[in-house]
C-alpha cells in the first residue's frame, strides 16, 4: 500500500521542470536526463545516487526536478531521501515525514506503507527521511538498508537516491556501495576544486562507480544551468 500526499499543499516548493518546462534550465535538466540515461542503459543501471561535495551545492533542486523527468518518460520512479541528518525532499514535494526510510530501517513501519504518492507524476513516488536517527551512517549502511533496496528494485523501474554531501560525513560513501551509479554535483561559484577532487577519491575508496558530474550554477548568456559531463576514463 502507498500512502497519499497531504493535504495541504502551502509549502509547496516550485520545480522549475514542471511549471516552466519549456524554460533553458528544464532543457539542460533533460539534457542531465538523456545522459545519465545513456549510462544506465549501456551498463544496465537501475538506481542512482546524487552527492555533492559540500552543503548548498544544488543537489536537491537537481535530484526532484530530474526524479519528475524520468517519471514522465513514463519509468515508475523512486525518489528516497536518504540524508537522514537533514532531509528535504519531503519538503520539496509537500508530503507527511512523520514515518519513512529511518523507521523502516529500524522495522517500525512496513517499507510499502512508508511508500507515497505524488501529485506532480502518477509514475513518481517519494520514500521521505522519517524520523531523524542518532546513527544514520549505521542505519545507511545496515543489512536492512540492503533489504529495502533489493525489495524496491523489483517494484520500480528506477531509483533515485539523495543523501548528504560526502564532506564531513560518510552516508554517501557508504551506501554508494550498493547503489549502481554515482553523480557528483559541483556548484560551479562555490565548490573548490580540490573539495571536489576529494570527494571524487572518496567515492574511489569503496569502489562506487561514478557516472560523472552536473556542474551548477554556471553562468552563461546570463542564464545559470546545469552542465552534466561524464565521467572520463
Amino acid at each position: 500500500m502507498v500512502r497519499n500526499k497531504k493535504d495541504n499543499d502551502d509549502t509547496t516548493r516550485p520545480i522549475i521542470s514542471k511549471i516552466n518546462p519549456k524554460s533553458p534550465i528544464s532543457e539542460q535538466y533533460r539534457t542531465i536526463r538523456t545522459n545519465i540515461e545513456f549510462a544506465m542503459v549501456d551498463n544496465g543501471l537501475k538506481s542512482i545516487l546524487m552527492t555533492s561535495a559540500e552543503v548548498g551545492a544544488g543537489k536537491s533542486t537537481l535530484v526532484a526536478n530530474l526524479a519528475i523527468l524520468f517519471a514522465e518518460q513514463g519509468k515508475r520512479v523512486l525518489l528516497i531521501d536518504a540524508d537522514l541528518r537533514k532531509p528535504t525532499v519531503h519538503r520539496t514535494f509537500n508530503l507527511d515525514n512523520q514515518s519513512g526510510l529511518a523507521n523502516v530501517l529500524v522495522r517500525q513501519v512496513e517499507l510499502g506503507s512508508a511508500i507515497q504518492e505524488t501529485d506532480f507524476s502518477k509514475n513518481l513516488f517519494i520514500l521521505s527521511s522519517g524520523s531523524i536517527p542518532n546513527n544514520p551512517s549505521e542505519l545507511l549502511g545496515s543489512r536492512a538498508m540492503a533489504d529495502v533496496l533489493t525489495e524496491v528494485r523489483r517494484v520500480f523501474d528506477l531509483i533515485i537516491v539523495d543523501t548528504p554531501p560526502l564532506l564531513g560525513v560518510t552516508d554517501a560513501q557508504i551506501l554508494s556501495r550498493a547503489i549502481d551509479g554515482v553523480v557528483l554535483v559541483a556548484h560551479a561559484n562555490q565548490t573548490k576544486k580540490e573539495e571536489l577532487a576529494r570527494a571524487k577519491r572518496l567515492l574511489e575508496q569503496v569502489q562506487a562507480n561514478i557516472l560523472g558530474c552536473v556542474l551548477s550554477n554556471y553562468e552563461a548568456r546570463d542564464s545559470s544551468y546545469y552542465y552534466y559531463y561524464g565521467e572520463e576514463n
